[in-house]
C-alpha cells in the first residue's frame, strides 16, 4: 500500500474528499447521538469506505468530543489526542475489531463473532466491527451475520464494506444504514493530491497531476499510490519540477494528448501522418495496447459528447481545455462515423495481442477508418 496513503489517511470527517453527503449525514448523527447500529458503505473502490469506518468508530469512542465547547465541529470531530483516538490511529485499538472477508468469509468466523459481540468493550463506550469486502462473505456466514443485525447490544455498532452492493443479501442490507460512495472526479483529486505536494515539498506540474488523477480512475487511493510512485522514483530530482513527460515515463501512461492528436489525422483523412504518427509512438517505447485503449476510451467519449453536450455538467473528468478541445472534434464527426470507427479500433484492439507486428493493427484500423470517413462524406 502507497507509504501516502498510510500518511495522509484523514484524521478527521473535513479532511474526507468528494464524499460530502455521507459526512454530513453520518456527523449529524453523531452530534445528535442518533448513531446507528449497521451501516452499509458501498461503491468502488479507493473512495474512502474503510477510512470512513475507521473515522466513526474514532468518533463514537472520543473522550475529547464529549467535552464541553463552543467549537460546533467538536461535537462530531474526534479529537485525535484522547487514548481513544490514539490507539486507533495507530491500528491497536481493542474495541475496533477489522475483519477481511475475503479470507474470513465463513460461518464459522461469523458465529465467533456472534459470540464477541455479547462481550462489553473492553475500553471504549462502542465496541465497532468494520466488515471490509462484505460481499465475500458466503450465504451461510451472511445469514449467521443477519441474526446478529435483527438484535445487537446497544454497545455494537457493525459497518460492512463492499465494492459490489449487488452481492449483499437484501436481507442483511435492509437492516443497515446505506451509503453510497462517489468516484471522485477529476478536480477532488488534483486539489487532494496538490495538498499532499505541497506537504511533501515536492513540485508537480498541474498537466502532470491531472495526468495521475485521470489514470486513477476516480480512485483517490490509486491517485496517492502513483503520485507515491512519482515522487520515489524523482528523489534524486530534489527540487526539480516533476513534469507531465516524466509522469509519462515513470508510469507508462498515455496521455490525453497523444491520443487526441492520432484522432486528429483522423479527421484530416491523412493516412501518410497516421501511420508515422504510429510509428513514432512504437518507436518512442509506448505501449500499442495501452495507447489502443487510450484511443477507444477518447472515441466513446466523442460519442457521448455528440448524444449528450451536457455530459460535462454531470461529472469532471477533464480539464476546461481538453473539453474544449473534444467539443471541437466531435464536430468533425457523425454519430454513425464514430460508432463504426469505434468498432473498427476495438476489433484491432483485440487483434494486437496476438499480433507478432502490434502496431499492424492498428495501422490497418486507421486506414479502414479513414477510408470509411471519407467515403461517408
Amino acid at each position: 500500500m502507497s507509504v501516502l496513503y498510510r500518511k495522509y489517511r484523514p484524521k478527521t470527517f473535513s479532511e474526507i474528499v468528494g464524499q460530502e453527503n455521507i459526512v454530513k449525514t453520518l456527523t449529524n448523527a453523531i452530534s445528535m447521538e442518533m448513531v446507528s447500529h449497521a451501516y452499509l458503505f458501498y461503491g468502488p473502490r479507493g473512495t474512502g469506505k474503510t477510512t470512513l469506518a475507521r473515522l466513526l468508530a474514532k468518533a463514537v469512542n472520543c473522550i475529547g468530543r464529549q467535552q464541553k465547547t463552543s467549537d460546533k465541529r467538536q461535537e462530531y470531530e474526534p479529537c485525535n489526542k484522547c487514548n481513544s483516538c490514539i490507539e486507533i490511529n495507530e491500528g491497536r485499538a481493542i474495541d475496533l475489531i477489522e475483519i477481511d472477508a475475503a479470507s474470513n468469509r465463513g460461518i464459522d468466523e461469523m458465529r465467533n463473532l456472534r459470540e464477541g459481540v455479547g462481550i462489553v468493550p473492553t475500553k471504549s463506550k462502542y465496541k465497532v466491527y468494520v466488515i471490509d469486502e462484505a460481499h465475500q462473505l458466503t450465504k451461510e456466514a451472511s445469514n449467521a451475520l443477519l441474526k446478529t443485525l435483527e438484535e445487537p447490544p446497544a454497545h455494537a455498532i457493525f459497518i460492512l464494506c463492499t465494492t459490489e452492493f449487488s452481492k449483499i443479501l437484501p436481507t442483511v442490507s435492509s437492516r443497515c444504514q446505506r451509503f453510497e460512495f462517489k468516484k471522485l472526479n477529476l478536480g477532488q483529486i488534483i486539489k487532494r493530491l496538490e495538498v499532499i505536494s505541497n506537504k511533501e515539498k515536492v513540485i508537480v506540474e498541474k498537466e502532470g497531476l491531472g495526468l495521475i488523477a485521470r489514470t486513477a480512475g476516480g480512485s483517490i487511493r490509486d491517485a496517492e499510490s502513483l503520485l507515491d510512485e512519482v515522487i520515489i522514483t524523482t528523489s534524486e530530482k530534489k527540487g526539480e519540477i516533476i513534469k507531465k513527460e516524466d509522469i509519462e515515463e515513470i508510469l507508462g501512461i498515455v496521455g490525453l494528448e497523444l491520443v487526441s492528436k492520432f484522432v486528429e489525422f483522423l479527421i484530416k483523412r491523412d493516412k501518410k501522418g497516421a501511420l508515422e504518427y504510429l510509428s513514432q509512438i512504437f518507436n518512442r517505447g509506448i505501449d500499442i495496447e495501452n495507447f489502443s485503449k487510450k484511443l477507444s476510451a477518447y472515441l466513446r467519449d466523442l460519442l457521448l459528447i455528440k448524444i449528450n453536450p451536457q455530459i460535462f455538467k454531470k461529472e469532471i473528468v477533464f480539464t476546461k481545455e481538453e473539453e474544449e478541445n473534444l467539443k471541437t472534434q466531435e464536430k468533425e464527426f457523425s454519430e454513425e462515423n464514430l460508432k463504426e470507427i469505434i468498432r473498427t479500433f476495438l476489433e484491432a484492439q483485440n487483434q494486437i495481442k496476438w499480433s507478432d507486428l502490434p502496431q499492424l493493427p492498428l495501422e490497418l484500423a486507421a486506414i479502414d477508418s479513414i477510408k470509411q470517413l471519407t467515403t461517408s462524406n
